[in-house]
């Protein structure tokens, strides 16, 4: 299959970049709004960092949505967001939050390794639960998220808000019923944005004065940091955070499972995964360079994310730094979208049809409110078990490049698959990363062997399985953070 030449990956003017709460109330599907002070919902906000405050903006903005409950492990940052939205108890332990009668639900924006113990916790004290992506740190506890949640009959959505995005479901009828760039053949997914070191220190970080370190830390191993800040970088250590494809890789995953795979693939037959930390001399240990083969039943797709400074006019990494979005490709032409937007083109090149959406807000956030006044998970739009599929996805490639050996002289990642797509997108980042001085050896990168994987038990099977699973079952979480097992 040949890509056109200049539309390979999201272009620089493709990747760019609400309305008021009640019409997004009255959006969702001509069900009735909530506002009437007896139909209050009254929510807990864990995690007052960057997102926990976005979401807090978002939920507060909703008719009928109190905002009684806030918690942090930074009480700096915990006060910060309470004294903002005047919320009035405050808590740096969030079981105080799960244990409070008069709380609803919870909205979750802790760090990543904390998302399942959290969420099942909530679940366990009756709470219904919003949790932000990735759904969690490993493939076990995922299960048990959603077994907590099937058996305390809760309402669970993660927050991968394109699902709430009515263009979404023009954008399937546009590809699959009217078969707008013909059979479809492929998908290339990306997510390039820059992003820079985050430190190297001599002697390792002691957290802020604020923060109740051994609460912060919750599931994760007390191991020492070396990176100069304790927020937000967590994201670069495997320890508490999954990389740029456990971060932004999930909402761009989860929309190609959606729009071009329809979700008739919770997941991949087999993967093959290489990355690398380049460039940079610092305390991180997560790739900031990986790409990604993921074959399935319905079609092969192709997992970019960068966060190296992209090369002005040097394709696949986009002029702008800040791209993310997939393309569609077609017999008969290709879509490239992104959140908020899509534009169709013709085999020619010719643009047939532009896509105009919201990315989701605020409906993603009425849509979960409105299914826990129903107590109706049905109508979720990101349901627990769909978070876990599309946050699978990431956890199998960087498990198996986790688990991968370093490339060596001889080796080609071109011979991991004959993918047309997977061989002209290699070729195109050997040549990016030369441009950048950077060589695809062993120094530099590991490649994994193709995988393959077990929709029923959720792991890799074959004889090079091993190293790969060990990375996807239950891990070693610290005493009295333990995630429990759950019995549906």
């Amino acid at each position: 299959m040949s890509l056109p030449s200049e539309r390979y990956l999201p272009s620089r003017r493709t990747f760019l970049g609400g309305s008021a709460a009640t019409l997004a109330l009255a959006a969702l599907s001509g069900r009735r709004a909530y506002a009437a002070p007896s139909e209050r919902l009254n929510l807990g906000v864990i995690g007052a960092g960057w997102r926990g405050g976005q979401l807090s903006e978002k939920f507060s903005g909703l008719p009928g949505v109190n905002l009684l409950a806030v918690c942090d492990a930074d009480s700096a940052r915990m006060a910060e967001l309470g004294d903002k939205h005047k919320i009035e108890r405050r808590h740096t332990d969030m079981q105080q939050v799960f244990d409070d009668p008069d709380i609803d639900a919870v909205v979750i924006a802790t760090c990543n390794h904390w998302h399942c113990l959290a969420a099942i916790r909530a679940c366990q004290a009756g709470k219904h639960v919003y949790v932000e992506k990735p759904l969690g740190h490993d493939l076990w506890q995922q299960r048990q998220l959603i077994n907590a949640a099937r058996s305390n009959d809760r309402v669970v959505q993660i927050g991968t808000q394109q699902r709430s995005d009515p263009m979404q479901a023009e954008l399937k009828r546009f590809l699959h019923e009217q078969q707008g760039v013909g059979k479809l053949t492929g998908v290339v997914a990306s997510r390039v944005g820059e992003r820079k070191p985050i430190g190297r220190r001599t002697t390792p970080l002691v957290p802020p004065a604020t923060v109740d370190y051994d609460r912060w830390l919750g599931p994760a191993q007390d191991r020492p940091i070396y990176r100069d800040e304790l927020h937000y970088d967590w994201h670069w250590d495997w320890n508490t955070g999954d990389g740029e494809l456990g971060n932004w890789g999930v909402h761009i995953l989860d929309d190609v499972r959606n729009v071009a795979l329809r979700d008739q693939a919770a997941f991949p037959t087999a993967t093959a995964s290489f990355g690398g930390r380049v460039l940079w001399d610092d305390a991180g240990n997560t790739p900031n360079f990986q790409a990604t083969l993921f074959e399935s039943d319905v079609l092969p797709v192709v997992c970019l994310v960068s966060n190296l400074k992209p090369l002005k006019g040097a394709p696949p990494l986009a002029e702008k730094g800040n791209d993310s979005g997939y393309v569609v490709y077609g017999e008969g032409g290709w879509l490239e979208g992104h959140r908020g937007g899509a534009v169709a083109y013709d085999a020619a090149g010719k643009k047939i049809r532009a896509f105009k959406g919201n990315g989701g807000e605020p409906n993603h956030y009425a849509n979960f409110v409105e299914a826990v006044r129903s107590n109706d998970r049905s109508l979720l739009n990101a349901e627990v078990e769909t978070g876990h599929n599309s946050t699978a996805w990431c956890l199998l490639a960087n498990a198996a490049c986790r688990a991968a050996a370093p490339l060596d002289g001889a080796q080609s990642v071109t011979q991991v698959s004959q993918e047309p797509l997977w061989q002209e997108v290699v070729a195109r980042l050997q040549d990016n990363l030369k441009r950048n001085n950077v060589a695809l050896d062993g120094d530099n990168f590991s490649l994994s062997e193709m995988l393959a994987i077990d929709p029923d038990s959720e792991r890799f099977r074959g004889p090079a399985a091993a190293g790969a699973n060990q990375l996807l079952g239950r891990q070693q979480y610290r005493s009295g953070f333990e995630i429990p097992e759950v019995e549906a």
